[in-house]
């Protein structure tokens, strides 16, 4: 089976949206495909906010983590370099366009690119689609973190 970035980069982490150790968390898997990094998840009945529609929350960690770690490739490449940096959120919005169903549908689908990027930080741009149609979108910045900053060296 194909690493995912986390799995890859990060198979210590414990994040509760995409740590690979942690499980209790989302453990979403992203992938770089070209310009975009997608990732497919199935959600299950606790992620529900009522019957058949995911959480809010749970569509925030997702397009969070999916699009922080778009980020981080991205800064990777930027700076030359055989890993990423650790990266954090530093601001991101979410909108939620329709309810995003449980049932019946395909793995909700993550798609993020870069919208502009430099050595220390990355604009990301994402979706969450469920069969094709567009159930929330999110813009981001993330940053690389220093030494000192409780994230450094997280993974």
């Amino acid at each position: 089976m194909k690493e995912s970035l986390q799995e890859h980069y990060a198979k210590k982490s414990i994040c509760f949206g995409c740590g690979p150790a942690n499980k209790m968390g989302l453990r979403i898997r992203s992938f770089v495909e070209g310009e975009r990094v997608i990732a497919d998840w199935t959600p299950e009945k606790h992620h529900e906010a009522f019957p058949n529609v995911l959480n809010g929350g749970i569509i925030g960690a997702l397009l969070d983590c999916h699009s922080n770690w778009t980020a981080a490739w991205q800064i990777m490449n930027n700076r030359q370099e055989k890993s990423p940096p650790c990266t954090v959120t530093a601001e991101y919005s979410i909108k939620l366009k329709r309810p995003t169903p449980t049932e019946g549908a395909k793995p909700i689908h993550l798609e993020a690119w870069v919208l502009e990027s430099d050595q220390k930080k990355a604009k990301i741009a994402a979706e969450l689609s469920v069969n094709s149609e567009i159930c929330a979108t999110c813009e981001g910045l993330f940053v690389a973190v220093n030494p000192g900053h409780p994230a450094y060296h997280r993974w």
